[in-house]
């Protein structure tokens, strides 16, 4: 399934360099406002080392990690609502996007401009949701004006259920509250409120940028900012995207792991950040393996087998008659497929079997 994350910010918060790190792109980076002028995308592997231990045993063709696109996306200003600096482009670039990675300054560098003259976090943050907000409420009350007349007077059920949705957005957004704080009272209004794609009712992960020192320990900043979104219940990473990319152009794996401990870190920002995403979307991986390639595969949490098998090729889905299930300790702990059968541990699950993450699996098909 394909998943796509937008990289926003102001200007000159380190959002180039992020991309720079995840994708190996090139975007511009530079110290000036709007050096990232047209949006950029990058492809990212998901880190998983259970598909290199599954490798060893296996000596498949290939490796095929999931995968991640990755949008870096023009830095925004205030007035981006009404189209100030690179406004209308920012947001509808932001629409295409199942995620935001919302990349914060949280270090001092004299030399790099700020766009608003100092360095203060919350305040950023409050620009970027203040202009997306008022994106949302123009959207809703312009969806308003065309069902209020059908909701109110027909008998048309799905243009009053948009409708009650809409008033309870309009209140929220009023008030300075993103659309994802609204609560959804059924599954009609859930069906509804996707196909609106409200800017703010994507889920937000903050990445505070900070200085190499801060990278393992964070800053006051950092502290300022994890105040701010306690009430938003929101996932926060601290990363430094000058070490990311240090580490980036190291080329071997125990350079990049000295760095790392150098650091006080064990594992790089990047991965740190995929995972997160992935963590956010409420995704997992299932895995299969074979002579040709041991692949890695993204569901949704808590989708059963023919959905899965669905992900591989929707003609695995219609035809689905059965699933053989072998968890990934016992591929390990016995070291191949025909071991792990000969000791009774693959099981064959129907269409009620909930997939788990890590599972290895074989689907049986008939179209």
């Amino acid at each position: 399934m394909a998943l796509k994350a937008g990289i926003v910010g102001l200007p000159n918060v380190g959002k180039s360099t992020l991309f720079n790190c995840l994708s190996n792109a090139k975007a511009q980076a530079a110290n000036f406002p709007f050096c990232t002028i047209d949006a950029q995308m990058g492809q990212v592997s998901v880190p998983d080392a259970r598909l290199t231990r599954l490798a060893e045993l296996v000596h498949p063709g290939r490796i095929v990690p999931a995968v991640c696109d990755i949008v870096d996306i023009a830095g925004l200003v205030k007035g981006a609502s009404k189209g100030e600096g690179l406004g209308n482009q920012f947001l509808a670039n932001i629409r295409e996007c199942d995620a935001i990675i919302h990349v914060l300054r949280c270090f001092d560098n004299g030399n790099i401009v700020h766009v608003d003259g100092s360095v203060n976090p919350v305040r950023d943050k409050e620009i970027v949701d203040t202009e997306l907000q008022l994106k949302d409420l123009e959207t809703v009350e312009n969806r308003i004006k065309r069902v209020e007349k059908v909701a109110k007077v027909g008998g048309d059920k799905p243009a009053k259920v948009e409708y009650e949705l809409l008033l309870r957005y309009k209140d929220a957004l009023e008030r300075g509250q993103s659309a994802r704080t609204v609560a959804f009272l059924n599954e009609d209004e859930e069906a509804c409120a996707k196909q609106l794609f409200l800017l703010t009712s994507k889920p937000v992960l903050y990445v505070c940028n900070v200085d190499d020192a801060s990278a393992a320990t964070g800053n006051h900043y950092v502290e300022e900012v994890r105040q701010a979104i306690a009430p938003e219940g929101a996932q926060l990473l601290v990363i430094s995207a000058g070490s990311e990319a240090d580490i980036a152009e190291l080329e071997s794996y125990e350079e990049k792991q000295l760095f790392l401990e150098d650091l006080g870190l064990e594992e790089s920002g990047c991965n740190r950040l995929i995972k997160a995403i992935y963590s956010l979307l409420n995704l997992e991986t299932f895995i299969t393996a074979g002579e040709m390639e041991v692949k890695a595969w993204t569901y949704r949490k808590g989708w059963k087998a023919p959905q899965c098998a669905g992900v591989i090729h929707t003609d695995f889905e219609k035809g689905f008659i059965r699933a053989e299930v072998i968890k990934y300790e016992d591929y390990i702990r016995y070291g191949s497929e025909a071991a792990v059968r000969e000791a009774g541990k693959m099981s064959v699950e129907g269409k009620d079997y909930v997939v788990q993450d890590g599972d290895i699996m074989h689907f049986r098909f008939n179209v």
